[in-house]
């Protein structure tokens, strides 16, 4: 390829090798390093000028290194008169940060895309970004490419019986990587959703909450029969509404209903309660819906004891005297309390977050009780739990455990695109009995070593799909063939 230079970054050199060997070139002169004091150093070993520039460089776990240097060479080929510079970013740093999750939230995946925009970069080739409307960020063209169709070459070479498999999503957010992994492949989907259950309130704070549900039952029932007065209004099932006999017609100052309420609505025009739907409900499809428990890191049975709630402030024989009830909290306070930690828009419409990755970092020991529910039958079959990253291990082994103890499931492949693999995550899910394979890409940079000793950890190559990327960019081809299974193959 005449005219084209191609960069590498010190974030995966091995990728950026390998992208040259396919295009029949070898990575342009650069040094990088460091001064004394920790500030980055880039110097461009050769000539740029109306050159077309390529700088590979990934995120990896120095993450704000890796950025900076990417800027800041950039920069440098943008002072040497390069034609047209393109930052091929096979895994796109702080691209979990791309809305605002509190009020004073940054949105840095945006802030990012500027700073490119800033330092010169023409163009933005990316692999599976974490939310593709991040692409709205960039004022300069921005090519998202999928991994999909390399995943799903990988499974119809190396999964024996694939075609009876299920592919699962392990978070209500992942959906829609999932269904179009399993309309690639021609397979039946399912999804694991993890909700925490809130803590009970103590007796005392019972007594002053009032349950709709209840109500509406109650008022299912029949009036009590008794002698009508002239200060209660009787209602019949057929007849008349009697009234005081002094004024007829008009109803007394005192009419007296269970609860204050209406009397009973006729059986037509009532909604039944969830009880009653529950109990009349007998769709055949409930059959797949499995719920479990998770405590403390740990599938659990359904009679396990459910996590001690601190009840300090209330006596030990259950009484509540005047100096202790006032440190007992609010219901309605409580109530906001624990609706308020659940991830929303700041319009007021919730949503689910799009992986349990993105939260940030939980201290040990302050996990509650969830609710576990998988959806979608797997009972000896093979289940690929699908998602664009792995960086945390807890949600892969709850779901992992959630298909095989209560799903039935025969395996289980852990597949993402990006295997970022912090805090010994892989150590913890190779450990789990319950995950076989984890399949990544190598669209983050993984150490040899670890790639030698792993017993579980597949991965995937997707340097020719990078190399095609630029090939087509170079010459003004299109490159939307690269989206489908059979041009990649």
């Amino acid at each position: 390829m005449r005219g084209v230079q191609i960069f590498s970054g010190t974030s995966h050199p091995v990728l950026a090798e390998a992208i040259c060997e396919r295009l029949g070139t070898v990575p342009a002169k650069a040094q990088l390093g460091k001064f004394s004091n920790g500030e980055t150093s880039v110097s461009i070993g050769t000539s740029v000028r109306n050159q077309d520039v390529y700088i590979v460089q990934s995120g990896s776990n120095k993450i704000n290194d890796s950025v900076m240097e990417l800027l800041i060479m950039i920069s440098a080929c943008k002072g040497g008169s390069a034609k047209s510079i393109t930052a091929v970013i096979p895994y796109f740093p702080y691209s979990r940060q791309s809305k605002k999750k509190s009020h004073r939230g940054a949105i840095t995946a945006r802030m990012l895309a500027n700073l490119l925009s800033v330092a010169g970069v023409d163009h933005v080739i990316t692999l599976d970004l974490h939310a593709s409307q991040m692409q709205g960020f960039f004022g300069k063209p921005v090519d998202n490419l999928f991994a999909e169709p390399f995943i799903a070459r990988w499974i119809k070479i190396n999964v024996p019986g694939w075609k009876d498999a299920v592919v699962v999503s392990k978070n209500a957010g992942g959906t829609k990587r999932v269904t179009s992994l399993a309309d690639t492949l021609k397979l039946n989907f399912g999804i694991v959703t993890t909700d925490r259950r809130r803590p009970k309130m103590p007796s005392a704070m019972n007594d002053s909450t009032i349950f709709f549900d209840s109500i509406e039952q109650d008022c299912g029932k029949p009036l009590p029969k008794g002698p009508a007065s002239t200060e209660e209004a009787v209602v019949e099932d057929s007849g008349p509404l009697i009234t005081n006999a002094d004024q007829p017609g008009v109803l007394p100052p005192k009419t007296m209903f269970p609860h204050g309420l209406r009397p009973e609505t006729p059986p037509a025009a009532r909604r039944p309660s969830e009880l009653e739907a529950a109990h009349d409900y007998t769709d055949e499809r409930a059959r797949d819906v499995i719920t479990g428990r998770f405590i403390q890191g740990q599938l659990v049975d359904d009679d396990y004891p459910s996590p001690v709630i601190s009840t300090s402030s209330t006596p030990a024989n259950g009484t509540v005297n005047k100096e202790n009830h006032e440190n007992l909290p609010d219901p309605m306070m409580a109530s906001f309390v624990s609706t308020s930690s659940v991830q929303h828009s700041l319009a007021g419409t919730f949503e689910e977050p799009e992986s349990d990755d993105d939260a940030p970092t939980r201290p040990p020991g302050s996990e509650d009780e969830k609710t576990i529910t998988l959806v979608g039958e797997v009972r000896g079959r093979t289940v690929f739990l699908v998602d664009d990253m792995i960086d945390k291990s807890g949600s892969w082994i709850t779901a992992a455990e959630t298909v095989v103890k209560r799903g039935g499931a025969r395996k289980v492949y852990c597949i993402a695109t990006h295997g970022l693999f912090g805090d010994n995550s892989l150590e913890q899910l190779e450990a789990c009995e319950s995950i076989d394979y984890i399949v990544v890409t190598n669209s983050f940079p993984i150490s040899p070593m670890t790639m030698r000793t792993s017993k579980k950890l597949i991965v995937i190559d997707v340097s020719n799909l990078l190399s095609e990327a630029i090939r087509r960019h170079h010459y003004g081809e299109s490159v939307s063939a690269l989206f489908q299974l059979n041009d990649i193959i």
